[in-house]
């Protein structure tokens, strides 16, 4: 992995010339997105991150923290937040701007020992579970985590709409596989990045998929763009 994600994270937190992040999917186009909105405030989140960070409570773990804007929010709320991220530059700059307690880590390798009350994973927090398949594995592992009592927060989006649609109003969807499952590949200055899967969930699946694993699940607030947050516990 080449980390193009954190360095562009970095470079914003660095002032080092950065560059917009240029992404594109199995079902879309090259998109570009401003690394600014990685460090955006909490009045500048989208309605269900704000929920999300709202309901936190107790000793938070925040996967796949990014730039670190969540748990920025977190702790200056007073709470205890673990951030962690796979991408080493994405973790250099969590430090830089303040974070108390980081990690360059994959959730899957965390020790069950630790235990938090809440776990959170925003901008759609599924992508990282990579395929259907692999759900029950991050969602085994994440319930692990929990203390009595906690809960896990994580949004995703239904994609349905990006397909194409019939006469009858019906969805072309491919038949080898479900369809909120995409490949990712991100270029930043030039650079491009290993291919990767990324994965969207619609909530009835992931409700489906959370009671095969012993998981309560609560739909919290649908946003405005086929997106949810939900509640886990």
């Amino acid at each position: 992995m080449k980390d193009l994600f954190g360095t562009a994270i970095l470079d914003y937190q660095t002032n080092n010339s950065p560059e917009a992040i240029i992404t594109e999917t199995t079902i879309s186009d090259a998109d570009a997105m401003e690394v600014s909105y990685l460090f955006r405030s909490f009045n500048e989140m989208p309605k269900l991150e704000q929920k999300a960070l709202q309901l936190a409570k107790g000793r938070i773990l925040d996967v796949g923290c990014g730039a670190g804007s969540h748990s920025l929010y977190l702790e200056e709320k007073g709470l205890e937040v673990t951030a962690i991220d796979i991408s080493e530059n994405a973790i250099k700059a969590c430090r830089l701007r303040g974070l108390t307690t980081t990690r360059v880590e994959n959730v899957l390798d965390l020790e069950e020992k630790e235990k938090f009350d809440t776990i959170i994973l925003l901008m759609n927090g599924t992508g990282i579970f990579g395929t259907l398949d692999q759900t029950s594995n991050y969602l085994q592992k994440l319930k692990r985590l929990l203390s009595p009592n906690g809960q896990i927060l994580i949004d995703s989006s239904d994609i349905i709409y990006m397909f194409d649609e019939d006469e009858d109003g019906s969805k072309w969807i491919p038949a080898d596989g479900y369809y909120g499952e995409l490949i990712f590949t991100i270029s930043y200055k030039n650079q491009k990045e290993a291919p990767f899967p990324w994965l969207y969930l619609d909530y009835t699946t992931l409700q489906n998929a959370a009671h095969a694993n012993g998981l309560e699940c609560e739909l919290i607030v649908e946003g405005e763009h086929f997106d949810y947050l939900a509640r886990l516990y």
